[in-house]
């Protein structure tokens, strides 16, 4: 793998590995997202097992075998090890898809490190956490890639509004202004089925919605170095996979209070 990446991601705050998976990859990939998005229909409504979340589709891979091997495949681990190490924990794992026409479905501009809540148990977050998507269908401006703002992330952390919404807000070049970014130096993150884009906990990014007849679906997962990180799944130890098992505290506080499956309000 050509590590021309690394030195891309440290100075832009993101990267792209072009052709990581190839097409018996992105097909099973594909199946694992039909396979989820019939099981949330079913369901009917927002419903949570433990870390399990339909509404997100957060933590899939705790009952998808195809989900659960691609989250530690060893070309994730190759990507992530340069940057964050051989230990390795994970705090996202999730299915992000628009459909065609789905034009209400976008994300305003923001910065990742907004979610790591507490704070107290995030450390080192400008170098410790690397965040991974893996495109499972080709990415365009016009079906709802992200569009981000490179070397951003040099700026730390930027006043968008924490209090407010990131779904279904339209990404606006007024938030940029008053955060003193250039909407100029946009650019969108086109990818091809199988690439492995890469982006720091501070770079700033939105996506627009999908207007045409194909679908945008991305899997993602995030990565933390273990000891900068006092949550989150194990992915990889001492460079070799993890696999899950009972549920850890990643973001559900209430795991151990509330583990039952249930439907959420709201």
């Amino acid at each position: 793998m050509d590590q021309d990446f690394v030195e891309h991601y440290r100075r832009e705050g993101y990267a792209v590995v072009r052709g990581v998976f190839g097409a018996e990859d992105v097909a099973a990939l594909r199946g694992a997202f039909d396979r989820i998005h019939a099981r949330a229909l079913a369901y009917g409504r927002s419903f949570r097992h433990q870390n399990v979340f339909y509404r997100l589709a957060q933590w899939c891979a705790y009952f998808d075998e195809t989900l659960a091997r691609y989250r530690t495949d060893e070309r994730m681990r190759r990507i992530v090890e340069p940057l964050i190490g051989g230990d390795v924990k994970q705090i996202i794992n999730q299915l992000h898809w628009k459909t065609p026409g789905a034009a209400h479905v976008e994300f305003g501009y923001y910065q990742d490190v907004r979610f790591r809540r507490p704070r107290s148990a995030y450390r080192a977050l400008a170098t410790a956490y690397v965040q991974t998507g893996i495109a499972v269908d080709a990415h365009r401006a016009e079906n709802g890639a992200m569009t981000l703002v490179p070397g951003s992330h040099r700026r730390g952390e930027l006043d968008f509004g924490a209090g407010g919404q990131v779904l279904d807000q339209a990404k606006s070049a007024a938030d940029l202004a008053r955060a003193g970014l250039d909407a100029s130096r946009l650019v969108d993150l086109v990818l091809e089925p199988g690439d492995v884009a890469l982006w720091n906990v501070f770079l700033v990014h939105g996506s627009g919605p999908n207007r045409t007849d194909r679908e945008r679906r991305f899997y993602l997962n995030g990565y933390v170095r273990a000891a900068d990180c006092d949550r989150g799944e194990w992915a990889f130890r001492g460079g070799r996979a993890c696999a899950l098992g009972a549920p850890v505290l990643v973001h559900y506080e209430e795991l151990h209070e509330r583990p039952e499956p249930h439907y959420v309000d709201g």
